[in-house]
């Protein structure tokens, strides 16, 4: 097949699963001899716009009417099967849906997160899980909380957004790929088509190396943040400390605004150890390395890639019990799942993994024997190749809805000028 794959990059300054995902995705499509190009803006390129281009950014999220020419032009000379479209934000847009629908691809996106239903795409606020804005057609709860950024002002955009392209998406989309059955419900009950949405899980390249022995750490990998659960970790692990400790040390990789907090935390303790931000070797060989994984993210995440690498290193995780987690890990089987928030939980469970050698090595064991049937490359691209071709098939049959009409993108729009406007008041 030939596929074209639309993505707006993240900023390289903070890593991305999500890039990495489309990266890992398009190497294994060619590998398997599909001609797959790329569309992509990429966030870093803000920084070098002029100061009136910055200003323009977050007029250009809910519709960007140069993508849309620009995306149709090339679809119309270079004739795609189908369209594989992730991220549109910031730069993108939903008008390359518009441009598909210009050019007559059928399309199938991914959904990462929750952008569908929630304007920063968390389903979080405040600590807690928030679902105010699911079934609101203005969203206009996030922007009176101001949940993307903390700012009421940068959050209008991404809620004028989903408000007028909200239809659009779910009519112009031939397949959604949710990444857990998890998300799939949610989504389902926040009123998305659910003929339309299926599930495809991320797959996880394998990484050549399994745990051997019995670890020596426990890892926690990912975005220093609240929402990634470093401060319910860091109380936990002094509560683990305070009954005698773990045995082994806690080392913290990744980066982001907890940082500092999590440095001064680590000094001058033996038991916990930060390591910074690793490379992608780096992070294979410290989760080969570990006794467990800990992911204890406050959210409800769709996925969780550490996990899965961890399943590929016969190395079992312990997770928050909500979200895409209670779907990798069986509870006791492959890892430990602990009560959501619950630091003293979360500290039982870590005291359990790491003190019962052989529960521990017979649960990386079956592991690894579940990322071999679930998230291995070879059923990665199956999935993938079964996703391409019912969109190709549903569009050559007509689909299951037609694309908006003229008057409606005029519409949309017009209300998309309002809205920035608004948002720039």
């Amino acid at each position: 097949m030939h596929i074209l794959v639309v993505h707006n990059r993240y900023s390289s300054a903070q890593p991305s699963g999500e890039n990495r995902v489309v990266d890992e995705e398009v190497g294994l499509l060619r590998a398997a001899g599909h001609r797959v190009d790329l569309f992509e803006r990429r966030s870093d390129d803000i920084a070098a716009r002029s100061l009136l281009g910055k200003v323009a950014v977050p007029l250009l999220v809910p519709w960007n009417p140069g993508v849309r020419t620009e995306l149709a032009a090339r679809l119309r000379a270079e004739r795609p099967d189908v369209v594989h479209v992730h991220n549109v934000f910031p730069l993108l847009s939903p008008a390359v849906l518009a441009a598909c629908a210009d050019a007559g691809v059928p399309v199938v996106a991914s959904l990462h997160n929750y952008t569908q239903i929630c304007p920063p795409g968390t389903l979080h606020r405040d600590g807690r899980q928030c679902t105010d804005c699911v079934g609101s057609t203005a969203s206009l709860p996030a922007v009176r909380h101001g949940c993307y950024r903390g700012s009421r002002l940068a959050t209008v955009p991404l809620a004028v957004s989903l408000s007028v392209n909200r239809r659009r998406w779910w009519s112009g989309v031939e397949r959604f790929f949710c990444i857990t059955e998890a998300q799939r419900d949610i989504l389902v009950r926040s009123g998305m088509p659910a003929e339309r949405l299926t599930v495809k899980h991320n797959f996880v390249p394998d990484p050549g190396v399994v745990r051997e022995g019995p670890g020596e750490q426990v890892l926690f990998l990912g975005r220093l943040t609240e929402a990634k659960g470093v401060r319910l970790l860091m109380a936990a692990w002094d509560e683990l400390a305070a009954d005698g400790g773990a045995g082994v040390p806690l080392v913290l990789a990744g980066a982001g605004p907890l940082e500092p907090e999590v440095t001064a935390w680590a000094a001058g303790r033996d038991d916990v150890r930060y390591a910074g931000l690793l490379d992608p070797e780096e992070c294979r060989r410290a989760v080969a390395r570990s006794v467990a994984v800990v992911a204890p993210s406050m959210t409800l995440e769709t996925f969780g890639l550490v996990v899965a690498e961890a399943m590929a290193a016969g190395v079992p995780a312990v997770a928050a019990g909500h979200g895409g987690y209670v779907e990798l890990v069986e509870e006791g089987v492959t890892g430990l799942l602990h009560e959501p928030g619950d630091a003293a939980s979360l500290a039982s469970r870590l005291r359990r993994i790491t003190t019962d050698p052989a529960g521990n090595r017979e649960m990386g064991t079956a592991a690894r024997r579940r990322y071999e049937q679930g998230f291995g490359p070879a059923v990665g691209l199956k999935r993938l190749e079964e996703g391409y071709r019912s969109a190709i098939a549903g569009r050559a049959g007509g689909g299951n809805s037609a694309p908006p009409s003229e008057n409606e993108e005029a519409g949309s729009a017009r209300n998309t000028r309002a809205g920035g406007n608004g948002g720039r008041r």
